[in-house]
Order: structure tokens, then C-alpha cells, then sequence
């Protein structure tokens, strides 16, 4: 019988409290931005905001509870923004959307951090049951930044995996680590480097005592992309069904996939909040279009992270996620 596992893919709005102080305490230029030595009072905000968006998961009876990267101003670029080799510079479009990041210029040896671990870290006090890991795919991350040190794609691609595993080694134990990968979709891999993502995420996939997600997510993979994803060791590939449900289908038909499967089929950027009801028909509807779908675990979330949201939305879709798995148990139960 398939495990469903209720979850999301990280990167939380900011409690609007926090919002108000940060604002006083930071303020909005790029020097206020997160730079990895934040002072006492900065950080305290933080500490509790974190707690609250805990809290907020269990209360919702997630099956995983994430830290929630709060400190990240960067969606994905994190890592590296506050890492001492790199230099960020103007503000460029995150993808084609109205977010948007610092440019990250790695400008010596991406060397060891620990900047997410110890966010981790303070989490696990926090956690009785299961704690969820986020890092940016290292595909995605390399394709973020711009590499003034290794000049060359290859190499640099794998550079930052190994980074990435330097980082996820750090971590505290945690039962699952998804590696958010939307450059996969959104700029995939021209000929050649497709063929080194399968060994990139493999390095940071086995970095982790742990189950290890890949998510692509705004979209469907092209279907060369996805089949070299296959070889990749990790225990399961997620689909956004928000995005594109039809190529999503056709390459899961096609190719097959993992022994695990995450399904993103949550709105992550829209505040319109699903019914528990109509999740688990989802979850029905892609299972019933596989010819197989006896999975060992499936992970349920939103196509994407919930940063996008307002606060008491996010708090919605957090119940929204949980209650749609509870109901779906208590459907195959009864």
C-alpha cells in the first residue's frame, strides 16, 4: 500500500509581525539584505518567527515540518549569496516572474559553510517527529549564479554540487531532503550537461542519510531531461500537476519513474485554497492515468514554495495539504 506523506517544498512567507520589525531592524537596501552575520536583535526575530511557522506545521498535522528558510531574501540563491567566495551584485528577474534575487558571482573555491545546517539545527529543537530538509537543486543553483572562478559550465555545475554536499553533510538528521530544481524546467540543460545533472544531484543525494526528492516544479520536463533525471540516486522525482498536468502524465506514462513520487498539486502561488476533497482527487486522477502506480511513498504538496503567499494563506494551505492526506487514509482504511 502507497504511503501518502504530507509535506511542502520549504521557503515560507515571513509572519507579518516580523515582517514589521525586520523592516525597522534591516531595512530594504541591498546592504540590509541577509549576509550570514546578523546581530542579536536581527537574529532573535528570526528564532521566533521560526517557531511560529513550527508550530503552524504541526498544528496543521503535516507529516514533514520544514524550517520554513525564513532568512532566505534569496529563494534559491541563498547558499551562495552568503557565502564568503561570493560577491552579489544587481537585482535580476527570478525566471519570469515578479520575483526577483541578487546575482551571485562565485569568485573563488565554493568551500564549506554551514549557514543551512545550523538554521537546521535550531529547528530540531523545535521538532518531535519528522524534519524536512530544502536545498536548491544543484542545477538550479548553478544555473542562478554566474561563475567568474571555474569558467567552465561542467566543472562549475559540479563544484556547487559538491558545495551542496559539504552543506547537506552538516545537517542534523532529518528524514527527507528535497532538492528544488525549477532550472530544469524553466532553462533546461542544453546537450552535454543534461548528461552531468544525474551525477550533480547524486553527489548532494548522497551527502544525506535520508529520502532524497528532486522537484522540478513550473512546468513539465522536456522529455530528454527527465530520463537522464531517472539515473539519478535519489529515492523519488516530483511532478507539478498545477503547472502542466498533460506532459507531466505523458512522461510519467513514457519513463516511468522512481519507486517514490511527489505530486505538486496545490496552487503554491495563488490564494485560492483547495479542498482537501479535490487534492485527493487528484491524487486518484494520476494514479488512475499510470499504468502502474503502486508506489512506495507518494509526497503531497504544493507545486512550488509557499513564499508567494500571504501569511494566514499559507497557514490555509498548510491545513489544506494535511487534511487531504487524512482523508485519503481514512478513504483506503475504510
Amino acid at each position: 500500500m502507497t504511503e501518502l506523506v504530507s509535506t511542502t517544498l520549504g521557503l515560507f512567507p515571513l509572519p507579518d509581525w516580523a515582517k514589521a520589525d525586520l523592516s525597522d531592524l534591516k531595512g530594504h537596501q541591498k546592504h540590509d539584505l541577509i549576509s550570514g552575520d546578523e546581530g542579536a536583535e536581527i537574529q532573535g526575530v528570526y528564532d521566533t518567527a521560526r517557531e511560529e511557522v513550527v508550530s503552524a506545521q504541526v498544528d496543521a498535522g503535516l507529516d514533514l515540518v520544514g524550517e520554513g528558510q525564513l532568512r532566505w531574501d534569496d529563494m534559491l540563491a541563498h547558499p551562495l549569496t552568503v557565502h564568503d567566495s561570493v560577491e552579489t551584485r544587481g537585482i535580476v528577474r527570478y525566471y519570469d516572474n515578479n520575483n526577483f534575487y541578487r546575482e551571485p558571482v562565485v569568485q573563488d573555491e565554493l568551500t564549506f559553510d554551514g549557514d543551512v545546517a545550523a538554521e537546521l539545527e535550531a529547528t530540531s529543537k523545535l521538532v518531535d517527529g519528522d524534519l524536512q530538509a530544502v536545498l536548491p537543486g544543484p542545477y538550479s543553483l548553478a544555473d542562478l549564479a554566474t561563475d567568474e572562478y571555474y569558467n567552465d559550465e561542467t566543472e562549475f555545475l559540479h563544484a556547487v554540487a559538491d558545495f551542496l554536499a559539504g552543506e547537506a553533510d552538516a545537517f542534523p538528521d532529518v528524514e527527507t531532503l528535497f532538492l528544488l530544481e525549477p532550472s530544469l524546467v524553466e532553462n533546461a540543460p542544453g546537450e552535454g550537461l543534461d548528461a552531468e545533472v544525474p551525477d550533480a544531484v547524486t553527489t548532494v543525494a548522497n551527502a544525506v542519510d535520508a529520502e532524497v526528492v528532486v522537484q522540478p516544479y513550473w512546468g513539465a520536463l522536456e522529455e530528454k531531461v527527465h530520463a537522464h533525471l531517472l539515473d539519478a540516486e535519489v529515492d523519488a522525482i516530483g511532478y507539478d500537476f498545477v503547472s502542466d498536468h498533460e506532459q507531466n502524465i505523458y512522461n510519467l506514462q513514457e519513463y516511468g519513474t522512481k519507486s517514490d513520487i511527489s505530486l505538486g498539486l496545490l496552487d503554491g502561488q495563488n490564494t485560492l485554497v483547495e479542498e482537501p476533497e479535490a487534492v485527493t482527487e487528484r491524487v486518484d486522477w494520476v494514479y488512475d492515468n499510470l499504468p502502474v502506480a503502486e508506489f512506495d511513498t507518494t509526497y503531497v504538496t504544493p507545486n512550488t514554495e509557499l513564499f508567494y503567499l500571504p501569511y494566514a494563506k499559507y497557514e490555509d494551505k498548510l491545513d489544506a495539504v494535511a487534511e487531504a492526506v487524512a482523508l485519503a487514509d481514512v478513504e483506503v482504511t475504510a
